[in-house]
Order: C-alpha cells, then structure tokens, then sequence
C-alpha cells in the first residue's frame, strides 16, 4: 500500500520556524506531483505548495517568500521549510501526491496530517 509518511510539525512562537517531511513509500509508481496542503480550524482546506513533474515549485500567494518546499527525488521525499510563521499559519498540514503507472491511471494519495501551531 502507498504510504505518505509525515514528520516536523509542532508548537512554536510567533516568527519561528519549523521544517515539515513528507515521504512516499509502498509503491514503484511514478509521482506526478507532490506537496502540501493545509485546513485551519473553521476554514476549508487549501494548496500550500506543490512540485509538479517537469516544473518548479508553486506556493500559495500567503505563504511566498516564507514558505519553501524541496525535493529529494532519491528518497521520494519532500520538505517543507516555513519561516516567519504566523498564527494564521495554525493548521493541520496535509502531504499529497498524485500517482500511478501511467499518467492515465493516477489517483491521489494523502497522510495523516501533522498539526502545526504558531502561538505565544
């Protein structure tokens, strides 16, 4: 079975930083695109960042310049590093990834989310 395995999310101040992890495991299928999105308390769920095959990162417009996602292509992983947070940044943040064994059959994978909390 696909798994997205997810780590780094925590308590932390006003301003502060934390670096989120997301790997893929179970599965030889190819991965299309990979990142996270994020659901606040009260709000729906929305895209943070995302790689897409053959691209850049894209990030959401609340997060440029704060945010940066990267890649380990060997690992099938990716990291989140997120500085400057704010309260507003309190969510559970969610990996996803779209895959399959052709670009025909791809379906979208989640983890469990990692709650992260910016608070004094």
């Amino acid at each position: 079975q696909v798994q997205l395995v997810e780590s780094g999310g925590g308590l932390v101040q006003p301003g502060g930083s934390l670096r989120l992890s997301c790997a893929a495991s179970g599965s030889s299928f190819s991965i299309y695109a990979m990142g996270w999105h994020r659901q606040a308390p009260g709000k729906q769920r929305e895209l943070v960042a995302t790689f897409r095959l053959g691209s850049s990162a894209n990030y959401t417009d609340s997060v440029k310049g704060r945010f940066t996602l990267s890649r380990d292509g060997a690992k099938n992983t990716i990291y989140l590093q997120m500085n400057s947070l704010k309260p507003e940044d309190t969510a559970v943040y969610y990996c996803n990834a779209l895959m399959g064994p052709n670009l025909l059959s791809m379906r979208a994978y989640w983890g469990q989310g990692t709650q992260v909390t910016v608070s004094s």
